[in-house]
């Protein structure tokens, strides 16, 4: 699968890959602002995600694949990679299946373990819109109102919304493609290998007043990444690069070597 990116800069290859129901839209600031320390960046869009083809196989092998095929179309050797929620994931996974191509690894507010279905109330969302009605954004926004109180994740899921004809909107996700694999999206990756600073080195981040990572779940991941970076960002939740951007890019500056 040929996957969709945005490019910035030039310098020493960096992928961001997004989280569930993101895009590589989503990482513009930042990756203009990391594209100014002498990287060359790209923003991936993931399978059945933003402007990356649809395919009703959405697994965690699926989308390293596509990882894989597209760094051996750019030539690549090495690569530095930050991936936030399930795009973290995807690069666990990767670390599996080519650790030889990891120069540098961040992930972002996401751990090894399972994590049960929890977007029960955006999955219904996106389900109550029908296009055939809703025939402006306003009417896309009003229903998903019904189901989700906080406008920033409305806001969220209205950036997915396009033109999909001159009089037709649609999502650009494949939304029936991500909800018949979302107990996929919070599978257990469990390290082949331990991995030290002398295969690649591994940066966790999360946000303070976030779930995702908690001091229990750190003995599990110090326990395959024993000499991994450990960055808490105050004040931040999930969402820790829209949250606090100034903090993330500081920090993700102090850790990243060009």
């Amino acid at each position: 699968m040929k996957l969709f990116y945005r490019k910035y800069g030039a310098g020493k290859p960096l992928f961001i890959l997004h989280g569930l129901f993101g895009q590589s839209d989503n990482w513009q600031g930042p990756a203009k602002v990391i594209a100014e320390w002498g990287f060359e960046v790209y923003c991936i869009d993931l399978r059945n995600h933003g402007q990356s083809p649809h395919d009703p196989s959405f697994t965690y092998t699926d989308m390293v694949n596509d990882l894989i095929a597209l760094i051996n179309e750019l030539h690549f050797t090495k690569v530095s990679f930050i991936g936030h929620s399930m795009g973290g994931k995807v690069l666990l996974e990767l670390s599996n299946h080519a650790p030889q191509i990891i120069d540098q690894l961040v992930i972002v507010d996401i751990g090894l373990k399972y994590y049960p279905p929890h977007h029960q109330d955006v999955i219904a969302a996106i389900q109550a819109v029908n296009f055939d009605k809703c025939k402006t954004r306003s009417e896309v926004e009003r229903v998903l109102s019904e189901w989700i109180g906080e406008p920033s994740v409305r806001q969220f899921l209205m950036k997915n919304i396009y033109w999909q004809t001159p009089d037709r909107l649609g999502w650009r996700f494949n939304s029936q493609a991500i909800i018949s694999n979302i107990d996929v999206v919070g599978d257990e990756i469990i390290p082949n290998a331990i991995i030290t600073n002398s295969d690649f080195e591994v940066i966790f981040m999360r946000g303070e007043y976030s779930s995702y990572i908690l001091d229990e779940d750190l003995p599990q991941i110090r326990n395959y990444f024993p000499d991994l970076e450990l960055v808490t960002i105050p004040a931040a939740g999930h969402w820790v690069h829209a949250e606090q951007p100034k903090l993330f890019l500081e920090e993700l500056q102090l850790h990243l070597k060009p």
